[in-house]
């Protein structure tokens, strides 16, 4: 989530910055072409005061006139700006240089124009850094007895004032990208403030849903909202803790007090068979049943111990462990005529011991049930980077596809096995073993036939 708000509010802040910046670079141009085209103006306004005393005799022999030349050609040698003094026609008064003359066409001509109808050029268009070959001319009238009869002009080369932009351009980047790099601290800031109690919350939800239900929401900052949603994950989490806490001791107690009766019930049925006929088949079917319901009671009271009991979580050879199993079932697996083999190398894992043990004599115990004679269940142990495995694949009916995703439920059995003994709750407890340490355990097919069970181990420490 923080992958996406984030971009987001940087994305935002730089819009924001950018249509700021962009404004205050154009305003900041402006600002520096009006100062030079103020001082221009100001430069002709003075020519144009020197001008209107200059009479029509030959150059030479008018004091004013060389007085006026020599104005201009100072202010070309040392500012390097066209300046030039020109009559209606075009023809030059005095100019600096030379061989300077108004431009035919441009904005040159254009200013020309403005100033023979008697005003002030407008402001020339506007120079930016990369325009290099640029030039900014102003011209005013020189009027005498209430007529234009002349012109000043001003060609300004723009090479300062572009440099003066260019670094005011570069100082507003660098407050933009100061600017910025405080706005993306700030996000990441107000991200984390905002998403801490969102993964928080995340965590113990996934905590709750991996069977660890004591775990809560700690106390932290964020969001009023994100406070009070805190608090209510934890009360429904202490409500869903109580109601199944009430469901096991409802589970657990429900079994524990039948077992007496049903003790005394089948004590009965023994006493009542001594007195009828031997190899009557209703008190061997009541007998039968009797001993069914009696391994249900014993199943879901480990069920309510397995999902309640805490899990001593160690580290351990699984592999040993897997042997020993093996070793325990395979009396059986021979009477049975059933070939049981594992093998695998020395790995370890994190679990608890005594659970693991239990989890896999209900697979070992149900693969050997299922495999018919003849036939073999191979336990293999394995592991990679993150995990340690224990499969046992047998040779078996299998499974449909339909049936896979309900395997495991309680009470669940399939319709073709219902002549199995068995009360559907062995891998359902398994299931809750393995969930108690960290573990999981998924189903599969078995190629050729049959099914192939596997048992999935962390193989880090678990988390405090």
């Amino acid at each position: 989530m923080r992958t996406r708000l984030l971009p987001l509010l940087i994305v935002l802040m730089a819009g924001v910055l950018l249509a700021l910046g962009f404004p205050l670079a154009v305003s900041l141009a402006a600002a520096e072409q009006q100062r030079v085209v103020v001082d221009r103006l100001d430069d002709t306004a003075r020519f144009a005061a020197q001008a209107q005393f200059v009479t029509e005799s030959l150059p030479g022999q008018d004091e004013r006139r060389t007085t006026l030349e020599e104005e201009l050609t100072r202010y070309n040698d040392v500012y390097g700006i066209h300046a030039g003094v020109f009559h209606r026609s075009d023809v030059a008064m005095a100019r600096a240089p030379w061989h300077w003359e108004v431009p035919d066409s441009g904005v040159g001509r254009q200013a020309f124009a403005e100033a023979l109808l008697g005003r002030r050029s407008h402001d020339p268009p506007q120079v930016w850094p990369w325009q290099q070959d640029a030039r900014i001319v102003v011209a005013s009238p020189v009027v005498r007895d209430g007529d234009v009869v002349a012109v000043v002009v001003t060609d300004s080369p723009t090479g300062q004032l572009r440099s003066r932009i260019l670094r005011g351009w570069l100082l507003i980047a660098a407050g933009e990208s100061a600017a910025m790099l405080v706005a993306v601290g700030a996000a990441f800031r107000l991200t984390g403030w905002v998403l801490r109690p969102v993964r928080i919350l995340d965590a113990a939800a996934h905590d709750i849903a991996t069977g660890r239900m004591n775990s809560r929401v700690a106390a932290a900052g964020g969001p009023p909202e994100l406070r009070r949603l805190a608090r209510s994950f934890n009360e429904m989490a202490d409500n869903v803790e109580l109601v199944l806490e009430q469901q096991r001791a409802f589970v657990a107690d429900a079994s524990h007090q039948l077992r007496n009766p049903l003790a005394a019930l089948l004590l009965r049925i023994e006493l009542l068979a001594l007195e009828l006929p031997e190899g009557n088949e209703e008190i061997a079917s009541v007998r039968t049943e009797g001993k069914r319901l009696a391994r249900v009671l014993d199943d879901l009271l480990d069920l309510a111990l397995a999902e309640h009991a805490s899990a001593d979580i160690r580290l351990t050879d699984i592999g040993e462990l897997a042997s020993e199993r093996v070793a325990a079932w395979r009396p059986l697996a021979e009477e049975k005529g059933v070939r049981l083999h594992g093998h695998g190398p020395a790995v370890t894992a994190w679990a608890d011991p005594i659970a693991l043990s239990s989890a896999l004599d209900a697979v070992i115990d149900n693969a050997l049930k299922f495999t018919p004679e003849g036939e073999e269940v191979t336990v293999t142990v394995a592991a990679d980077g993150t995990a340690s495995t224990v499969v046992v694949a047998d040779r078996g009916p299998g499974l449909t596809e339909e049936e896979l995703t309900r395997v495991g439920d309680r009470f669940w059995r399939s319709g073709r096995h219902q002549n199995v003994k068995g009360s559907g709750l062995g891998l359902s407890i398994t299931r809750a073993l393995l969930a108690a340490g960290g573990g999981s355990i998924a189903y599969a097919h078995n190629e050729p036939c049959g099914l192939r069970v596997t048992v999935t181990l962390p193989r880090n420490p678990p988390t405090a």
